[in-house]
């Protein structure tokens, strides 16, 4: 397994760079490309943004299964454990993902008991999370997963010390969520407000008359109109343009105003995790709402005695099929990120997806435009290998408490 220091950024990562940059240094396009992967090369997502039901559900997710799967911030391979999986790889460019999803793995193996899970994987300002790391978790890391999260900031903290005040206010995203906040709070809006909200319809007159009239200001229409603006997000150029080509004037605004709509009115706050961290960043206590799939007691025993089916790979997804035996894998989760490749890139992974599938294996993937992203981009003889299937794809978007994204696209190996 190919490793790569925690600390080097993102002009020593090689995979990330080959992934990413696809215009010259010198060029508008490759500036955006260079000031995203410098930024992308931290920790970005404490919790990942796809809904692991939607995925299940769009897999068809059975025990044997053989998954391979990006991992981001890992909550959604501990979650397809709930279905005892004969195995998953989980791979990511990211080196701190890599180190968040071995952590989180080690958390369920290592932990007494469910309490101590969520205690240490959702519950902000618990201070005996790090105690917790060192007697119970440190033990059973590997050197390198281990060194990282010991590693000491300037302040004489460890990185391991963010589970004990918050670590979902942290990395990319939640920074970029903190500084929504302070933007809406300029314009008079509080957006912790939310979590008073009691009903669908008080979600929505909150939304309507508080939150909708700030995609109008403009200041944020200008801010949104920059590409950089939305890298808080994990929204490279490329995704950047999708969005933007969705918009007759090219701002993105009211497409985000679309999208945090769903997030904010079409699911009940207390079932919808999702809705707590944009809104509140936290997880909601138990009066208040559900956790994450993979932190509710139901699943636990189960995930607790799977984790050993899990292998955690810093490589990109096509360079670990290329080691696979054909036909030997059932279900594929790609995410988000076929928006960022070009066609050599799509049509190469989906070589080894085609070579490796097991008959009746499944794709699955999100877009930040509507439509599927591989449509007249893969070469006609990979491209009959698979069926898509539409309406489903359709229903399931339709489901996604996370809102982020335009489409969500199921891909099944045809007879």
């Amino acid at each position: 397994m190919a490793e790569i220091a925690p600390e080097a950024g993102f002009l020593k990562n090689g995979k990330l760079k080959t992934a990413l940059l696809q215009h010259k240094a010198l060029s508008k396009s490759g500036f955006s490309e260079r000031l995203f992967g410098l930024l992308f090369s931290g920790l970005v997502y404490p919790q990942i943004w796809e809904d692991p039901d939607v995925d299940m559900a769009g897999m068809e997710l059975a025990a044997g299964h053989s998954i391979v799967t990006i991992g981001s911030g890992g909550c959604n391979m501990l979650a397809y454990l709930s279905r005892s999986p004969r195995s998953i790889d989980v791979v990511d460019l990211n080196p701190h993902h890599i180190a968040l999803n071995r952590l989180k793995l080690q958390a369920f193996a290592a932990l007494p008991a469910h309490a101590d899970v969520v205690r240490f994987l959702a519950t902000e300002n618990a201070r005996t999370n790090g105690r917790a790391f060192d007697l119970f978790i440190a033990p059973k890391l590997d050197e390198t997963t281990r060194a990282y999260w010991q590693k000491r900031s300037l302040t004489g903290r460890r990185r391991i010390s963010v589970f004990e005040r918050n670590i979902y206010r942290t990395g990319l995203l939640g920074r970029f969520i903190a500084a929504g906040h302070l933007l809406a709070r300029l314009h008079g809006v509080n957006l912790t407000e939310m979590a008073t909200m009691g009903s669908l319809r008080e979600q929505r007159q909150f939304f309507d008359t508080r939150i909708a009239p700030l995609f109008d200001k403009p200041l944020i229409r200008w801010l949104t109109s920059a590409k950089s603006s939305l890298f808080g997000l994990g929204i490279p150029p490329q995704q950047y343009d999708e969005l933007a080509s969705l918009a007759a004037d090219g701002s993105i605004a009211p497409v985000l105003r679309q999208r945090l709509e769903k997030l904010a009115c079409h699911f009940p706050l207390r079932d919808n995790y999702f809705a707590w961290q944009a809104f509140v960043r936290r997880y909601a206590l138990p009066h208040e709402g559900s956790l994450p799939t993979y932190l509710k007691a139901e699943h636990y025993r189960t995930i607790r005695n799977n984790v050993s089916r899990v292998a955690v790979h810093h490589e990109t997804f096509t360079d670990l099929l290329s080691h696979k035996a054909a036909g030997t894998v059932d279900r594929y989760v790609l995410l988000d990120a076929q928006d960022w490749m070009n066609d050599r890139q799509l049509n190469d992974l989906w070589a080894e997806i085609s070579r490796t599938a097991a008959p009746g294996a499944r794709v699955i993937f999100r877009t930040a435009a509507e439509k599927s992203i591989i449509e007249g981009r893969l070469s006609p003889a990979i491209r009959d290998q698979w069926r898509y299937l539409d309406v489903r794809s359709q229903e399931l978007n339709l489901q996604d408490r996370s809102a982020i994204y335009g489409g969500f696209h199921i891909y099944e190996r045809a007879a």
